[in-house]
């Protein structure tokens, strides 16, 4: 068994300063201990935590299909943790065609693309890959491919000096070590995730592996989105969340001030307890919250399903066809509906009539022909 030194949480001392070229950069203390702390606060906010996260998994492991539930969860998180680093896409827009976007906004609409398909595919790599550098970096590469950023080393640690905030070194907010640290805090992270011989309870551990890994900002563009998929794809390598449910963008976005002000008062004030109160209290709010959603989307597809049994005649079973298929791809066309339900194309727009006579289909390209409707009051959940 190894043995590691035990490192006190109201004790701990978060790194120095180094001497660059006419600046500072910050070199964090190495996280890859056994960790151990006095305040009581923080086991009652763990628990609280914990007891939310375990209802989310346990009702997500209920809910029939619940492989198609997740999508627009999944979809949600690209749209906000995009949001955070400046794109202006909405849930809508992501879920639409590229050629349905106006050209004004592909750029954006690409990037959450981009991040949609990256989160995708790390969670299906998980099941043959450890959560790793490699992947972080398989990842990387997908989010930055033709998209701004994509000049910046996509799919590998910078070999240079980055910054955060200001313009440039000279004004920066925070200046994250050189780059001939990375390899080795990189490393020590990855050890610290995968570490058997330290009994730290896994919502701590990657609280505490979050704010590392933001503090060495490994890669030139894009560790934000990175940084707040790991937390994900922690818990779901480790089997605490079945799905991959739990995405806390929505709540470092609500107050984005806030969330750089906690990560700022561990590296200035050696303060790891008051972030990892205030990461607790995001798990726990929005595992609640992804539980609620779960619960008001299994009640839309009743109530809808009621109505559409009572009202759509000889078309139930195709009414209820497509409404299946909304669920899973809330923003369609007519030849889509004609497609999915084998429909004419004027027995399509009749049933789409009735989608939106019970508000369950907008039109919103404003177009008489090829038209776009969206599933709104599923979206609105989401929203």
């Amino acid at each position: 068994m190894q043995t590691l030194k035990t490192l006190q949480v109201e004790l701990y001392k978060s790194g120095r300063l180094e001497k660059g070229f006419n600046y500072r950069y910050f070199v964090p203390e190495l996280i890859n201990r056994q960790w151990q702390w006095s305040d009581p606060l923080l086991n009652t906010l763990l628990e609280k935590a914990s007891i939310s996260l375990g209802e989310l998994n346990s009702f997500a492991r209920l809910v029939p299909n619940i492989d198609i539930f997740i999508q627009l969860h999944v979809t949600k998180e690209a749209v906000v943790s995009s949001s955070i680093e400046g794109t202006q896409t909405n849930i809508g827009e992501a879920l639409m065609q590229q050629e349905e976007i106006s050209p004004q906004r592909r750029d954006d609409w690409l990037e959450v693309r981009n991040y949609l398909r990256a989160m995708k595919n790390a969670i299906s790599d998980l099941e043959q890959l450890p959560l790793s550098s490699r992947l972080l970096c398989k990842t990387h590469e997908l989010l930055l491919s033709g998209v701004r950023g994509e000049h910046k080393m996509p799919g590998e640690f910078r070999r240079s000096q980055n910054w955060i905030g200001g313009i440039s070194l000279n004004d920066a907010a925070f200046i994250p070590p050189a780059h001939t640290y990375v390899d080795e805090l990189m490393g020590d992270l990855e050890k610290f995730l995968h570490n058997d011989d330290i009994h730290v309870p896994a919502l701590i551990r990657i609280g505490i592996a979050h704010y590392q890994f933001e503090t060495i900002h490994p890669f030139l563009d894009g560790n934000g989105r990175i940084g707040r998929l790991l937390i994900t794809l922690y818990l779901v390598s480790e089997g605490i969340l079945h799905q991959p449910l739990l995405y806390l963008s929505a709540f470092f976005e609500k107050r984005k001030d806030l969330y750089f002000e906690n990560l700022t008062r561990v590296r200035v004030k050696n303060d790891m307890l008051h972030w990892l109160k205030y990461f607790l209290i995001g798990v726990d709010e929005t595992a609640r919250e992804s539980s609620n959603t779960l619960s008001a989307v299994l009640n839309l597809k009743g109530r809808l399903e009621k109505t559409l049994s009572n009202t759509a005649g000889r078309r139930t079973d195709t009414a209820l066809i497509l409404l299946m298929h909304l669920f899973e791809k809330p923003v369609i066309r007519i030849k889509q509906v004609e497609q999915t339900c084998n429909l004419s194309t004027k027995a399509a727009n009749d049933l789409v009539n009735l989608f939106q006579q019970h508000g369950i289909l907008k039109e919103i390209s404003g177009q008489a022909r090829y038209r776009i409707f969206c599933f709104e009051p599923y979206l609105n959940l989401f929203n």
